[in-house]
């Protein structure tokens, strides 16, 4: 923690207080905002606090709902599901930051698959996914995250993400590197592609070209070869394990801004890249990433595998297939 504490002196601070009755998170960062320039820098001291002390009620909400039964609906196929607990979390989540920041937009995967439009503007922007991973928390599959990633100026500028089985906290915020329990994180900065761990998801697709593309492209990783290809369920947390240096690559198509965005930073300020599929500059809305602990990695990833057809997150009236991970 000793690269933020010192910005409680430096800088006026804004506190983001996450509450409805009781304490959700604490986050705390300096805010300025000018015609020209911004500065965030996020604080994670009560965040980690809270945490540990079990006072996170989000959290706790997401776990004293992990081990019951669960009334589940389908939303684009039958591997896109969501749970009452979901629709909760996200509704929590936005109330409480909306009543402290009510100028502030939103984009909220429960929201979004309801009917809101899906925008970014470079305005203050809360990207939020209130359980990514909803197919393991049905299932009791121990990978369950709330991801919660702050845009501006269409940047994002810092990212949070807690896997709640596992109680592991991940943060970055822009220029101020990444954090695993407060514990400084790092890519393995592998350059090696036949020594690598690479970490993928078959995703919620399920017509025949996103099928046979997503199994092709495992294939042709496999054949070049990589140490193994890995999936946990939830695309918050495979990239985070890029960051740790526990995986070396992740790649995805077809996931959404809100499975990904927190992780980006993450991993960019844990000192990997970030970057499409194709090879072009990273673009959250695209539904298109590789991450990598090295550009040589995602360059020869980018070099082997294929997208398949899938609109922009950003597209209106999209209507296509793709649903990201569930």
């Amino acid at each position: 923690m000793s690269r933020t504490s010192g910005a409680h002196t430096r800088n006026t601070q804004l506190c983001v207080l996450l509450q409805s009755d009781v304490c959700l998170l604490h986050v705390s960062f300096p805010c300025f905002y000018s015609h020209q320039t911004s500065e965030f820098t996020l604080l994670v001291s009560n965040l980690n606090h809270a945490v540990q002390s079990g006072s996170l009620v989000v959290p706790q909400v997401v776990l004293s709902a992990f081990q019951q039964h669960k009334e589940v609906k389908l939303k684009s196929s039958p591997a896109d599901l969501v749970t009452e607990t979901d629709q909760r979390v996200e509704k929590i989540l936005i109330s409480a930051i909306r009543n402290r920041y009510p100028q502030h937009r939103f984009i909220g995967e429960e929201s979004v698959a309801a009917g809101e439009r899906l925008e970014l503007t470079d305005s203050p922007t809360w990207i939020i996914d209130p359980i990514d991973g909803t197919v393991n928390f049905v299932h009791r599959f121990p990978f369950v995250a709330i991801s919660i990633a702050f845009t501006f100026n269409k940047q994002i500028q810092f990212g949070i993400v807690y896997s709640c089985v596992e109680d592991k906290l991940f943060y970055a915020q822009r220029g101020g590197g990444a954090f695993l329990n407060g514990e400084p994180l790092y890519v393995s900065g592998q350059q090696d592609i036949s020594r690598c761990v690479v970490v993928t998801e078959i995703g919620a697709e399920r017509d025949d070209v996103a099928l046979s593309t997503t199994t092709s492209n495992i294939c042709r990783l496999l054949k070049l070869p990589v140490h193994g290809v890995r999936a946990l369920g939830t695309a918050a947390v495979d990239m985070c394990q890029v960051a740790t240096g526990g995986a070396d690559a992740y790649y995805h198509i077809g996931m959404h801004c809100w499975d990904i965005a927190a992780s980006a930073i993450i991993v960019q300020e844990a000192g990997g890249v970030v970057m499409d599929t194709d090879g072009s500059e990273f673009d959250m809305m695209s539904r298109r990433v590789i991450a990598a602990s090295s550009a040589t990695v995602a360059d020869r990833i980018a070099q082997v595998i294929q997208a398949f057809p899938c609109c922009r997150d950003d597209e209106d009236n999209c209507r296509c297939g793709a649903t990201g991970v569930n």
